[in-house]
Parts: C-alpha cells; sequence; structure tokens
C-alpha cells in the first residue's frame, strides 16, 4: 500500500467487509470505464518536473471549455463574466492567501476587515440587514437556510419550487435523508411556480429562486403570500447580479436569502471552489449559519474586527451544533469583496444591464429559427430556455463543432424527468446564457451556428 495512504490494511479491510465489498477498486465500479484511467498516468520514472508539467499542459488542451477555443453561451449557475485584472492582483496577494481560515481571528485584522465589508456588500445586495462570512457554495447555503427554517418553526415541512435549480434541490433532498426534513416540490406552469397546486399545513419554510433555473423572473407575492399564512420562512434563491437592477430578497419581504457568488471574481473553474451567498433578517441572527464579522474598538479605541456571536459548540460540541458548516470559503469572499469594490455599484449594474440587453437580443434572433421556441412566455432576466425539435444534446455538440459551449441540455441538469417541464419537452430543451463578455458579433454568429444545429 502506498505510503500516502494514511489507513492500515487492516482498517481497509474492515471498511470493505463493513460495505460488503471484495476489494477496494469495487468501491469506483460506478465510474464509467471511459473516464477511468486505465493502468493510472504512466508517467516515465525520473521524469523530470518541465516534462511532467508538459504532459499535463497536453491533457488540459483537451477541456475545450477552459480554453479560447469555445465561445461560452452556458450558465445555469456558473457563468462566464469579465474577471478584472486587479481582481486576481490583488486577492492573490500572500496576505490574503496564507491567512485562508483565520484561526485565531482577531491577528488577521486584514482578512476580517475584507470580510466585513464583503459582507456589507451581500447585505445591500439581499436587501437585509446580516449577511455572514460566506458559506461553500449556493447549494449548501440553501441546506443551511432550510435549517435554519426547521430551527426556528419546529416544522420539516419545506415547499420547494421545481424553478429552484436541480442541483440544489438535489442536496437538500440528500441533506433532508438524514434530518428528516419533508421535501415537497411545487410544479411550474409556463416556466412558473404553481404555488395553489400545494397543501399548505405544517409548513416550516417556502423557497423560491429569482429567477429561476430557467432564467424566468416569477412574481414573488404569491410565494411570500403563502409563506406569511403558514407562518414559515420564506427562503429565496437569488442571483445576485440580477439584485443590482431588480428587487432585492428583502423588498421580497424574504426572510433569508441564499444565492450563488461565484460571478464576482471567480472563474468557471470546473466547478469550484465556489461561494456561497447567505444572508437573514435580524430575528433569525442567533441562528445564522457560519461566521460573522463585527466591527467594535480595541483598547485604544481603535477601529477594530472581530468574529462575533459565535455559537462554542459549533467548534468543541458537534452534537449541539446548528450548522454543519466548520470555515467559510474566505478566498472567494474576497475576491468578491474586491470584484465588487471595483464595479461600484453604477459598474455592478452596468453588468447587469449588459447581461440583459444581450439575453433579450439573442432570444429574440433564436425564437426566430424554424423549429425553436421558447420554453416560458414569462420575463427573463441573463438566461432562457429553448425547446427544439432535435435533441438538445445533438445540438449542443453541433455548436462545439462550430466554436461554442452554446448552453446547457435540462435533461442533463435535472438527470431525469422533473416537475419543471413536460417528458415530451425534457430531451429537446436548452438553457442559453449571455453576460457582459459576448458581443453582438458572437451573438449573430451564435444564432447562425444554432440555426445550422438545428435543421
Amino acid at each position: 500500500m502506498p505510503d500516502y495512504i494514511p489507513h492500515t490494511a487492516t482498517e481497509t479491510e474492515e471498511m470493505l467487509s463493513f460495505l460488503g465489498l471484495s476489494s477496494l477498486e469495487s468501491l469506483f465500479d460506478h465510474v464509467p470505464s471511459a473516464i477511468k484511467l486505465a493502468g493510472g498516468l504512466t508517467l516515465e520514472s525520473g521524469k523530470s518536473e518541465p516534462d511532467v508539467a508538459a504532459d499535463f499542459a497536453r491533457l488540459t488542451r483537451a477541456n475545450l471549455a477552459t480554453t479560447e477555443r469555445l465561445i461560452c453561451f452556458a450558465g445555469a449557475g456558473a457563468y462566464d463574466h469579465e474577471v478584472p485584472a486587479v481582481v486576481k492582483a490583488l486577492s492573490s496577494r500572500s496576505e490574503f492567501v496564507t491567512a485562508y481560515t483565520p484561526y485565531q481571528p482577531e491577528v488577521a485584522q486584514g482578512i476580517l476587515q475584507a470580510i466585513f465589508e464583503y459582507q456589507t456588500m451581500i447585505s445591500r445586495l439581499s436587501g437585509l440587514p446580516i449577511a455572514n462570512a460566506s458559506l461553500y457554495d449556493g447549494a449548501t447555503a440553501l441546506v443551511e437556510a432550510v435549517n435554519m427554517a426547521v430551527g426556528a418553526t419546529g416544522r420539516q415541512k419545506l415547499l420547494i419550487s421545481a424553478g429552484v435549480h436541480p442541483h440544489w434541490r438535489a442536496v437538500v433532498k440528500t441533506f433532508a435523508a438524514g434530518t428528516g426534513h419533508v421535501v415537497v416540490e411545487v410544479p411550474l406552469v409556463n416556466g412558473v411556480t404553481d404555488w395553489t397546486a400545494v397543501r399548505r399545513d405544517d409548513v416550516g419554510a417556502v423557497v423560491a429562486a429569482y429567477p429561476n433555473y430557467l432564467g424566468v423572473l416569477e412574481d414573488m407575492h404569491g410565494a411570500k403570500a403563502l409563506a406569511s399564512e403558514c407562518d414559515a420562512l420564506f427562503i429565496l434563491g437569488c442571483d445576485p447580479v440580477a439584485a443590482s437592477v431588480l428587487k432585492t430578497a428583502g423588498q421580497w419581504g424574504a426572510d433569508v436569502m441564499v444565492g450563488e457568488g461565484q460571478p464576482f471574481g471567480t472563474p468557471l473553474a470546473f466547478g469550484g471552489p465556489y461561494l456561497g451567498l447567505f444572508a437573514c433578517t435580524d430575528a433569525q441572527l442567533r441562528r445564522l449559519p457560519g461566521r460573522l464579522v463585527g466591527q467594535t474598538v480595541d483598547t485604544k479605541d481603535r477601529r477594530a474586527f472581530v468574529t462575533t456571536l459565535r455559537a462554542r459548540e459549533q467548534d468543541i460540541r458537534r452534537e449541539k451544533a446548528t450548522s454543519n458548516v466548520c470555515t467559510n470559503q474566505t478566498l472567494m469572499a474576497v475576491t468578491a469583496a474586491v470584484q465588487l469594490g471595483w464595479l461600484g455599484t453604477q459598474g455592478l449594474r452596468e453588468v447587469a444591464t449588459r447581461c440583459a440587453q444581450g439575453a433579450h437580443y439573442a432570444f429574440d434572433q433564436l425564437v426566430g429559427i424554424d423549429g425553436v421556441d421558447a420554453v416560458s412566455s414569462a420575463p427573463f432576466f441573463r438566461e432562457f430556455a429553448l425547446v427544439t425539435k432535435r435533441e438538445a444534446n445533438v445540438v449542443l455538440d453541433r455548436l462545439v463543432d462550430e466554436g461554442f459551449f452554446g448552453g446547457l441540455a435540462i435533461s442533463q441538469l435535472t438527470g431525469g424527468p422533473d416537475p419543471s417541464l413536460g417528458d415530451d419537452q425534457i430531451d429537446r430543451s436548452v438553457v442559453i446564457t449571455v453576460t457582459e463578455k459576448r458581443t453582438k458579433s458572437e451573438i449573430d454568429q451564435f444564432v447562425a451556428a444554432f440555426a445550422k444545429a438545428v435543421s
């Protein structure tokens, strides 16, 4: 057994026996053979570092989405936004990187001030008074919000819109299998949640998305009214870029806002590490998961920052913890703070406006193609869903040949039948996203390629 594996042979045998498996290899039987490395990496013995780096660079070039070979029109939770050079230059400074998680927080005043500024910005974007020092990603932020709602109401039933991202819903269901939460998905009609289709008894949380994962901007008055009727917490998953020009979670009356902070300075990077946004009302302050940085003064009356209202059992008595989060995505939170500080209020609004203008221009051109229709007639922000006369995967593969990462197949997002779309549409539907990086020329080229792919 290799030296770097920390488990003894006896421990490994005990684990395999408990799982009812015959070998370590059988742990990975569910991984498709096509993506396994037969025989390992087969590096030459004693190969030099530059040569090894060159080999890995060659392998990396096969990842089309990370190169300039594809123009990205994909989104659905991870977005190809512009990241100014200043963001990487500042957020990658050694002062931030080496103090990634302040275990002795009051010693790291620079990190704490950066987090405090981040919290302030997220509070403004959410329209809610309290924002924490970030969580792992948007999906786990939603889990924490659900746990907060159950703790606040004492009721396990969750009404969650089918417009919430399928991956987020899947993570909630995974946690619910252990916590006992009862997850009730509320279907979409014309891309909009049908809140009349659910029973209103014993509800602890009402969960919606603005915009939803199909890009649709729903009227949240119905969701808020339902939450108020049930005396449940209203949890709203928000697009933080959209929040700069549309109603905030606080303006919709949400008790908790969650979101994915990746658009603020973090590249796509194959899915992570990303950044979970979390904000809430004052009433839920004592149930806030993760860390919270506050401002105070030191013994010499100088401005200082501290981690505050920390439940010590989250550090040392795990069975009494109110949160599963042991740390936060500090480096990505600092990156987001730099990006937001660099853009400023007007700059972020310009980004959002350019996204919306580009998306609506692309939509108008695409729905004019024979065999292409909109999934919903409802308003949208920067992404939208289309249904074509061909299978989505066929269309997307053809777009790759034309130089475009042309969107995401809804069937791949949902992993199968989903209450958001009918069975006759799901295999032919795609979600397309336009960010401020996409020029009119690129959109026109994409529309021409899309027409060719569909025909």
